[in-house]
């Protein structure tokens, strides 16, 4: 009895201990993540589609977006004033971080997790991170949201524009597919599983915008008629590397916690 006493005495101490290094991830319900208002005004859970203002160029909204089959989820959007904030991609193959470190380490405002990436943990398209060029880039298909030297900020379909090497680019994340260009849903032909997604999106005010579902709800198809039904004004769309990958971190006024489900080596930064 006294060996079973010290046991749990033990376990204790250590339950404890991680939960004060805030090492155990953050509460989920049903894949949902709880999302936080600033400790400062102890307010409840904010309401749905009302843009909340987290720091200066950004803001957060929620929403909950169903579709056929019972497959429903609170769908976090994150809108960024482009001449408020500047974007740049985090990218670290031999050091992979989680996103609570990656924002530690950056001191973002915000962030979401990039495009595909490799067992190695190499892009599957190009990539190119203050100013250094990593992959290549997809031919005829995918999309690519990138920062020139003037700091213009671009998503762009790669069918209809595809990547030239002579191109002052500073900053570049690829994936695929793209799920709406000029406004219009696109046609693509990928499989039917549901899962965790991850969307940046131009609307057509020229915000920038950051979309993650954390809850495996969702097919690609669904998520491009679910963009194309929204009030979001969404010009271009692109998905990004779903699944295990997508995270979406907020400071501020409005703090969200989406956690990957490991630790990923290309992030889309804001600050």
């Amino acid at each position: 009895m006294k060996r079973i006493a010290t046991v749990c005495l033990l376990c204790c101490l250590l339950v404890g201990s991680l939960l004060a290094c805030n090492v155990l991830p953050n509460v989920t319900a049903n894949g949902t993540p709880v999302i936080s208002s600033s400790p400062a005004t102890g307010s409840p859970t904010p309401a749905l589609k009302t843009w909340y203002p987290a720091a200066a160029g950004v803001a957060v909204r929620y929403e909950d977006w169903q579709v056929a089959g019972g497959h429903e989820d609170t769908v976090t959007i994150v809108r960024l004033d482009l001449k408020r904030v500047h974007i740049s991609i985090g990218y670290q193959p031999d050091q992979p971080l989680t996103m609570n470190v990656w924002m530690k380490q950056t001191g973002a405002l915000a962030m979401i997790n990039g495009g595909y990436f490799d067992a190695r943990n190499h892009p599957t398209g190009l990539l190119v991170s203050n100013g250094q060029v990593n992959g290549a880039s997809y031919d005829g298909f995918g999309g690519m949201l990138s920062v020139d030297t003037q700091g213009n900020v671009t998503l762009r379909s790669l069918r209809e524009q595809p990547y030239d090497t002579n191109e002052q680019i500073q900053q570049a994340t690829q994936s695929s597919p793209m799920l709406m260009i000029n406004g219009q849903r696109t046609q693509f032909t990928v499989n039917k599983d549901v899962q965790r997604r991850s969307v940046v999106a131009t609307d057509k005010q020229g915000h920038l915008l950051l979309i993650a579902s954390p809850g495996a709800e969702f097919s690609l198809d669904d998520m491009a008629d679910l963009l194309v039904k929204s009030d979001l004004s969404i010009q271009n769309a692109l998905n990004l590397d779903g699944g295990s990958s997508t995270g979406l971190y907020v400071n501020g006024k409005q703090q969200v916690n989406i956690d990957p489900l490991l630790m990923i080596p290309i992030v889309i930064i804001v600050k």
